[in-house]
């Protein structure tokens, strides 16, 4: 198999920029989903979040494999050209139907994130995958985060079709940044069909134990996390809080935490071993939980935010520095298993947010949270267990 090309600093600033600028669009709806809810009414609107989920997990088990089967470069592009389209029904659409269904559309396309992660792994020297991974991995943050940030703003003086509109021409900057910057790469499966792509992301599954233990945890880590940034614009509309979407969004600054740690936990890695940051994160993030549950005012909102993004983000980081070492050759299809998975559980602990939060309110959601964080730090007791054993 040919070597690929090693990565130039500016090449992997322009993967990290790609990522921040597709991945964003998963999460503009967010701080919006009062203001959307308020326009086009119906209790349907409320699962647009969930469907955006569902459609970017769906996109990373069908779409994602194909970066060991074709070439990548010519998938990323091609991607983010067809996100444009996906934004562009979004803000068009008329009706609660038509919401979901671009909705839908745009997390299947937006997968194309998880192209740029596997492509910025497969091209950087062994010695340094930890921290090429992590710069890639900040700029991945950054559009989680202030995403929500612009959306916030841009929905409270302008409104939420113009975010979307926005969005369009930021994706295709991004289409036109990674056509100019990004080497060709040689598929790492280039015979293989793609019927028996995905049948061997079945014998990963079985075969890695390292990749099963490091799913199930990141995925009670998402989970919690999307039940924060689900929940939360409803949460500060609330009477006690009366704020509007620009108010939800600036909490993705504070999420910025979370950006700072993505570099620090690659390092660390590379250097000491991802584990002990894993095991550490998860109990910061029951923890965080245990702020939402028992201080709920605003300081309490702040302080919590900034322990969860930053340990939900060390703990990612250093799963994919466990999960990238594992089989070199189908990065790809791993990264499909562990970034699939994690994105059904984000829909799942989505809907269910919702579904506790019309029935039992705050004190319901943070309950949910501190159940699913307490699974994560259950999973690392219990491989720490065995390990001594």
């Amino acid at each position: 198999m040919k070597t690929p090309p090693v990565l130039t600093g500016s090449v992997v600033y322009a993967l990290a920029v790609a990522a921040g600028l597709t991945v964003a669009n998963i999460y503009y709806n967010q701080p919006m989903i009062g203001q959307i809810e308020r326009e086009i009414g119906g209790s349907l609107v409320t699962y647009v979040p969930t469907a955006t989920q569902l459609g970017y997990a769906f996109g990373l088990f069908v779409l994602v494999p194909l970066g060991d089967l074709v070439e990548r470069k010519r998938l990323i592009v091609a991607q983010c050209l067809a996100l444009t389209l996906a934004l562009a029904l979004t803000a068009w659409a008329p009706t609660s139907g038509i919401l979901l269904a671009g909705a839908l559309a745009v997390g299947v396309v937006a997968s194309v994130a998880q192209q740029i992660i596997p492509f910025a792994a497969n091209h950087a020297p062994p010695e340094k995958r930890g921290s090429v991974v992590g710069v890639t991995m900040a700029g991945l943050l950054c559009g989680i985060l202030l995403s929500r940030t612009l959306a916030g703003v841009v929905a409270q003086h302008w409104g939420w079709r113009e975010m979307f509109w926005l969005a369009v021409p930021l994706a295709l900057g991004a289409a036109g940044l990674m056509a100019v910057m990004l080497p060709r790469s040689q598929p790492d499966r280039a015979g293989m069909s793609y019927g028996g792509l995905m049948a061997s992301m079945w014998h990963l599954w079985r075969d890695l134990p390292a990749l099963r233990l490091a799913t199930y945890t990141q995925c009670t880590q998402f989970g919690v996390f999307s039940v924060f940034w689900t929940i939360l614009a409803l949460h500060l509309q609330e009477p006690r809080f009366a704020m509007g979407p620009q108010a939800a969004g600036l909490f993705g600054i504070l999420g910025a935490a979370g950006v700072l740690a993505a570099p620090l936990a690659g390092r660390f890695a590379d250097r000491r071993g991802p584990h002990g940051v894993v095991v550490a994160a998860t109990v910061l993030t029951f923890a965080s939980w245990l702020v939402f549950a028992f201080w709920q005012s605003i300081a309490g909102l702040i302080v919590g935010v900034v322990l969860l993004d930053f340990a939900i983000q060390s703990c990612q980081v250093s799963n994919q520095s466990i999960i990238y070492a594992l089989r070199p050759e189908a990065r790809s299809r791993i990264n499909t298993v562990y970034m699939g998975s994690m994105f059904l559980s984000g829909a799942a602990a989505s809907g269910a947010a919702t579904t506790v939060w019309h029935a039992y309110g705050w004190t319901g959601v943070s309950t949910l949270g501190l159940c699913i964080a307490a699974i994560g730090v259950a999973l690392q007791t219990l491989r720490r267990k065995a390990k001594s054993t």
